[in-house]
């Protein structure tokens, strides 16, 4: 790789970036999180989308020797960020798939193994598998990249459960530096992605979440054959690109033929579609002969489309981090968008039912007594065991880990010194708690929907941002129903000071940290309760809640 002739990383980051890519400037938070990984630092960069976020590693890559090997959930996004890469004269840029034939895997392999390539872009399962960990291992890898590392958190909105096995595929590498990028993680899951990949004193970057270019509005409904309407004429009466997003596979079909009944070009986009057929709609938006594509939750991570003028909720989705990362899908190119959601409380009946998992008790003893007779064994040795190579195992090993029944290292799993029934009843534990916390991120969605508050003091709230004043431009500000309050000296309990990040005692649901806290109430995350939101005088008269010791 190539490198400036000044000593200041900075220079040389700016200097690479000007030559291989054409970038006068960059962001400081850029530069921020790219400088501890060229002294071999672990970075968690969490930035709206626009900031370039794909830069933070690219440019490093470049003055570091060896390969980087970049961990994507999709492969449309690693196909995008590798015809990106080969459009410059950056090192080439390579994929290893399973969409790939076996002949071009293999050729990439034996490129990679040349040094001809500077990028490796796999998928989590990929490094699930011990001959991709065998052959990323016969050559120097500089550093790793965990893009929407989101999804390594069982707290975040798009949870995939071979992340969770990251953190034992870079210890078998090595360990080397981990670059963890997301657009969005609120406080407690950037603790999660850091316990999870096991990041070593990492530098966390994490800032611009406020985007003052979205008009944000919620539109409450009683009946649901009005709120449908209603979301139809919204939409007619956008201009376009915009994307809608409903709650089911039914919905998304049913609005997308209303709307081209209407004059829309409108797609439909669900993962029950065949793979091409999604793929078509991806083109088809992205070119725009589709101005309009109605989604699940499927669609989205990694659209690269700057100009999407609106998102428009049809029903409320599980979570506040689920609605801020589709919501920054409008407007990342600087311009006005609108952001609607249409809201009745019977939706949230259907967000709550989404929540409910049943653990399969049956897998997990099995996978539980496969690990306590053969211990330490890696994941892959307990599928050919079990027969079982679906997404539910991984599942499984997930929750017994996350249960402190099962522990990962670099060799594989040890288990716990204890009875199987025991291991079974501190996995349906951990499978309760887990429940606890969706249904609480569900009540959260619906005091953000009802809240008469400034919709914008409350999503940044939520990932530990504040703003001193209410915005001005959402609807209740427009409305003039955000009250009126004097300027206070701040939130407490018993005179204690609080504010993001606080630790607190609750007295029946243990302990917690802040994540905003408002002249009247507090919002806490507990660790086995979930989100609450409290009020202050309550928990003041009461003594219930305490400031804990750090």
């Amino acid at each position: 790789m190539n490198s400036s002739s000044t000593s200041d990383p900075r220079d040389r980051l700016e200097d690479a970036a000007r030559r291989v890519f054409g970038w006068e400037t960059l962001h400081p938070e850029q530069l921020d999180a790219m400088v501890p990984l060229l002294d071999g630092r672990d970075v968690l960069a969490v930035l709206a989308t626009g900031y370039g976020k794909s830069a933070i590693y690219q440019i490093p890559s470049l003055l570091l020797p060896g390969v980087t090997v970049i961990v994507s959930p999709l492969i449309a996004l690693q196909n995008d960020q590798i015809a990106f890469l080969d459009s410059t004269s950056a090192p080439k840029a390579m994929a290893i798939n399973s969409k790939q034939r076996a002949a071009e895997n293999e050729s990439n392999w034996q490129a990679v193994s040349r040094h001809e390539a500077g990028y490796v872009f796999v998928s989590p399962e990929q490094l699930a598998k011990d001959e991709v960990i065998e052959r990323l291992g016969d050559v120097r890898v500089a550093l790793m990249v965990v893009d929407e590392a989101h999804c390594v958190s069982v707290w975040g909105s798009d949870f995939r459960p071979d992340y969770l096995r990251l953190a034992d595929a870079l210890e078998r590498l090595g360990r080397p530096p981990v670059a963890a990028l997301t657009a969005t993680a609120s406080p407690p899951v950037r603790d999660d992605i850091v316990g999870a990949l096991r990041l070593r004193d990492p530098v966390v970057v994490a800032g611009g979440f406020d985007r003052p270019n979205l008009d944000i509005a919620v539109h409450r409904h009683i009946e649901d054959a009005e709120k449908r309407r209603a979301v139809i004429d919204e939409v007619v009466s956008l201009e376009g690109p915009g994307i809608v997003y409903a709650a089911t596979r039914k919905d998304t079909e049913r609005y997308a033929e209303t709307l081209a009944e209407r004059g829309i070009r409108a797609c439909a986009y669900h993962a029950g579609m065949p793979a091409q057929q999604r793929h078509d709609v991806h083109e088809r938006f992205l070119d725009g002969t589709c101005e309009v594509v109605v989604a699940t939750s499927a669609f989205g991570m990694g659209i690269d489309k700057p100009d999407v003028r609106f998102v428009v909720h049809a029903s409320v989705p599980d979570s506040i981090d689920s609605y801020y990362q589709q919501i920054g899908r409008a407007g990342r190119d600087g311009e006005r968008a609108t952001v609607s959601m249409f809201y009745r409380t019977e939706d949230l009946s259907l967000a709550t039912f989404f929540t409910t998992h049943s653990p399969d008790d049956d897998l997990i003893s099995r996978v539980f007594a496969v690990v306590r007779a053969s211990g330490p064994v890696r994941l892959g040795r307990i599928r050919e065991e079990l027969g079982d190579r679906g997404r539910r195992l991984a599942n499984a090993a997930n929750l017994l880990e996350r249960a402190g029944v099962i522990v990962g290292g670099r060799r594989g799993f040890i288990a716990a010194d204890l009875t199987a029934r025991r291991a079974l009843e501190r996995a349906r534990d951990a499978a309760e708690a887990g429940e606890r916390f969706d249904r609480s991120r569900v009540e959260m969605m619906r005091g953000y929907a009802e809240t008469r508050g400034c919709r914008r003091q409350f999503l940044l709230g939520y990932f530990g941002e504040t703003i001193p004043d209410p915005c001005g431009t959402c609807d209740n500000c427009v409305a003039g129903v955000v009250p009126d309050l004097a300027p206070d000296a701040g939130s407490t309990i018993a005179g204690e000071p609080l504010s993001p990040e606080t630790p607190v005692v609750h007295e029946h649901w243990g302990r917690g940290v802040v994540l905003s806290a408002q002249h009247d109430r507090v919002t806490v995350l507990f660790d086995t309760e979930g989100y609450r939101t409290l009020s202050l005088d309550v928990v003041d008269e009461s003594g219930v809640l305490t400031v804990a010791e750090p």
